[in-house]
């Protein structure tokens, strides 16, 4: 059994191995491969690159700049996700 400890407590490691859970290997620098990780990272940079300065600014830029994500950029993260797999996978063979 192997995880990343720093996403897993001690308590949650010890009932998995009591309770003989299999747990699929994640190597801790493993990389994002939920389209939803890439989709939050281009989120930030284009707020980030529009420099909010209070809480009120920054919610109304999340807005924005969520409203300009073209769902085509979803749909190529999407079908991007087998080529990023399968790359992992010969990583880790």
């Amino acid at each position: 059994m192997e995880y990343d400890p720093k996403h897993t407590s001690k308590v949650v490691a010890k009932w998995l191995k009591d309770n003989k859970v299999k747990v699929l290997e994640w190597p801790s620098q493993s990389p994002d491969l939920n389209p939803i990780e890439n989709l939050c990272t281009e989120l930030k940079k284009n707020v980030r690159a529009r420099r909010p300065t209070n809480l009120t600014q920054l919610h109304q830029l999340c807005q924005e700049e969520w409203a300009k994500i073209h769902p085509t950029y979803c749909w190529k993260l999407v079908e991007g996700y087998l080529k990023r797999l399968t790359q992992v996978k010969q990583c880790y063979s």
